[in-house]
């Protein structure tokens, strides 16, 4: 993995190329960005062909990118600029169960984040997507793009028995980035790995989506959280999008519980929340690390982890999309081990005793 981007000066506007099929949806989304004093839209292409040319003559820092585009898709087009010109990619996904599996697809191949297409019938919620927008953008202008030039091997990570115990409990927070970060970790767990609650910031139709794209590629049995589910060794279990995730104690064993409250620093699901759950509950007997993001939701609720005698690790800045929320609880001291995501989950299981 080659790190090549590098953020952009504070004192330059976020350069942009928006790129979309529609013509109305180019013109919102330019509207929208140039709004924003930090970002200056220096260009728009319909489809990836164009794209590629204005690439090379405008040189943007930032692309937005559609993932249903005609003569070449969003995906193929991804594929190819990440290979050759890699470059911070927000993609603009629809709302759907379809729309969903191939954003996550792109965030695979090496786009940092992802917004859903704005509702163009209506005026009415334009402008809390504006900033969403804005703030996506100026986030994805100082991360690090990496170009994987082959599949990643999983960490070498112990696969017996001994790991199986119902009183521990591991917990993963991340934001922008997470969605890989995370694949990668579930990757190189054992399948009887104490269970994993898992905090990613991600819209509701996207979460059941990621849990099963997750469950694909890990040994474990990865579901999607439930009031009340029973929590389980071998299992991991995602906070559904738009919804906060914690943990309670019913006689001797856990259960997920899922809750609608008001959103945590902006955010539901909240790091924050299911990380002050486990200090509450679990205590010593949990071990949490916080990933890639933006921000600093889980920080806090990282300290209160340590503070309970939990282990807390934190993903290192070199490995990072984005070192914002990791950042910020090594600067609160929340942190015990900061290591490179490679290591991460022999961290996570190096920290739980043998049962």
């Amino acid at each position: 993995m080659t790190v090549t981007g590098s953020p952009t000066p504070e004192s330059a506007a976020v350069r942009v190329l928006v790129v979309d099929d529609s013509a109305l949806i180019r013109q919102l989304m330019t509207e929208m960005l140039n709004a924003d004093p930090g970002i200056e839209v220096v260009g728009t292409a319909a489809d990836a062909f164009i794209a590629r040319d204005k690439i090379k003559q405008l040189r943007p820092d930032v692309l937005t990118l559609d993932v249903e585009m005609p003569r070449m898709d969003g995906l193929t087009f991804l594929q190819n600029l990440m290979r050759l010109r890699p470059m911070p990619v927000v993609m603009v996904s629809s709302l759907t169960e379809a729309g969903a599996a191939v954003t996550l697809e792109a965030l695979a191949l090496g786009a940092v984040d992802f917004v859903t297409k704005p509702c163009t019938d209506v005026a009415r919620g334009l402008a809390e997507y504006a900033a969403v927008l804005q703030e996506k953008v100026r986030n994805a202008a100082g991360a690090r793009v990496a170009r994987v030039d082959s599949a990643p091997q999983p960490a070498a990570v112990a696969t017996a028995t001994c790991y199986r115990t119902a009183d521990r409990l591991l917990a993963i927070g991340a934001s922008t980035g997470g969605t890989e970060a995370i694949r990668t970790v579930l990757s190189s767990m054992p399948a009887d790995a104490p269970a994993i609650l898992i905090a990613q910031h991600i819209p509701a139709q996207f979460s059941r989506p990621f849990a099963e794209r997750l469950d694909r590629n890990s040994r474990m049995t990865v579901r999607e959280a439930e009031d009340g589910q029973p929590i389980a060794p071998g299992h991991a279990y995602v906070a559904p999008g738009g919804r906060h995730l914690r943990i309670q104690r019913s006689r001797s064993r856990w259960l997920c519980r899922v809750g609608d409250d008001l959103p945590v620093s902006g955010h539901r699901p909240s790091v924050d929340v299911l990380f002050e759950s486990m200090a509450r509950h679990a205590g010593p007997n949990a071990t949490a690390a916080l990933l890639t993001g933006m921000g600093d939701d889980g920080a806090r609720g990282l300290l209160a982890l340590r503070k309970a005698g939990a282990a807390t690790i934190a993903q290192d800045q070199a490995t990072s999309v984005v070192w914002g929320m990791p950042g910020a609880a090594v600067m609160r001291g929340a942190v015990q081990q900061v290591v490179p995501l490679q290591d991460i989950a022999t961290r996570l299981l190096a920290a739980t005793p043998h049962a």
